[in-house]
């Protein structure tokens, strides 16, 4: 579970960093030589899968830490992980199904 909750951070950073990146491209701020945001497209590329992968990933451990509560299992999750990630699937949902 530690691994998957690392994991699960990482991609909600990818999503955070990928609605920035959407969100600059919408309002054209920077003044880069060919257009682009990031120079390097494979890694902008990484980016945007991982961070629109995000919702998928946490949808699965937010349901695996509310099995775990539910059943009185104990996690070794640290609380502000959590917390975070469901800041983040806030955040997701809004910005899949709201905006």
């Amino acid at each position: 579970m530690r691994f998957f909750s690392k994991f699960t951070v990482i991609c909600n950073i990818c999503f955070v960093i990928a609605v920035v990146m959407w969100w600059l491209e919408q309002r054209k701020t920077y003044k880069a030589a060919d257009g682009q945001l990031i120079e390097l497209p494979w890694l902008k590329g990484s980016l945007v899968v991982m961070g629109y992968g995000a919702i998928i990933v946490n949808a699965l451990f937010l349901l695996l830490c509310f099995i775990f509560t539910a059943f009185r299992v104990q996690m070794k999750v640290a609380t502000w992980i959590i917390i975070f990630c469901i800041l983040a699937f806030a955040g997701q949902l809004y910005f899949f199904f709201l905006s």
